[in-house]
């Protein structure tokens, strides 16, 4: 895994070994970094199912003030953790050990500008992870909502509150972009 573009362009993160772990290919990331162009810089993420960090590692890369990483395996975590530190950025990632949609759920701070989800596939869960994160109040009017996910789960053209306004496609994986529809403004 490296990372693909911004200050810490080419650099390699962490290796690793954990049969539980599915990165973003370069492929898919660099493509969906490419969608996202001009929505980075600046930005406050929450990065879902945060797995190696990977994610969250590009986005400050590129520019994001802050990122909220979401992981519950503790494996997770500790290559998480060992990414930022080899990039220096420990500082700019808050990592929460905890499960996702109960973490959603709880959720009461301002909404994210960024929201980017990569639940595990042998889950199947992408739908309910939608749901919830349409209920969030991490999710706001400017909110952009990117989801990974098996071309074979179930996902809605809309969910209350999050309408889809692109979807990609690479093999088995689909990448979905998300946003609240302009009469829930």
């Amino acid at each position: 895994m490296r990372i693909i573009s911004g200050k810490f362009r080419g650099r390699r993160l962490v290796h690793f070994q954990a049969d539980h772990i599915r990165p973003t290919t370069d492929r898919v990331k660099e493509s969906v970094f490419n969608k996202l162009q001009g929505e980075v810089d600046g930005a406050r993420v929450l990065d879902l199912f945060s797995g190696t960090g990977n994610l969250a590692c590009e986005c400050i890369s590129r520019g994001a003030v802050h990122v909220d990483a979401v992981e519950l395996s503790k494996k997770s975590i500790a290559i998480i953790r060992d990414n930022l530190k080899l990039l220096d950025i420990e500082d700019q990632v808050r990592v929460h050990q905890d499960d996702v949609l109960k973490w959603l759920k709880r959720y009461q701070g301002e909404p994210y500008d960024l929201v980017i989800a990569d639940p595990p596939f042998t889950e199947k869960m992408a739908h309910s992870v939608l749901q919830e994160i349409a209920a969030s109040s991490a999710v706001g009017p400017q909110t952009t909502v990117v989801t990974e996910s098996s071309s074979h789960e179930t996902v809605l053209e809309s969910y209350p509150n999050l309408e889809k306004f692109d979807e990609r496609d690479y093999g088995d994986k689909r990448v979905s972009f998300w946003r609240r529809p302009s009469s829930a403004e």
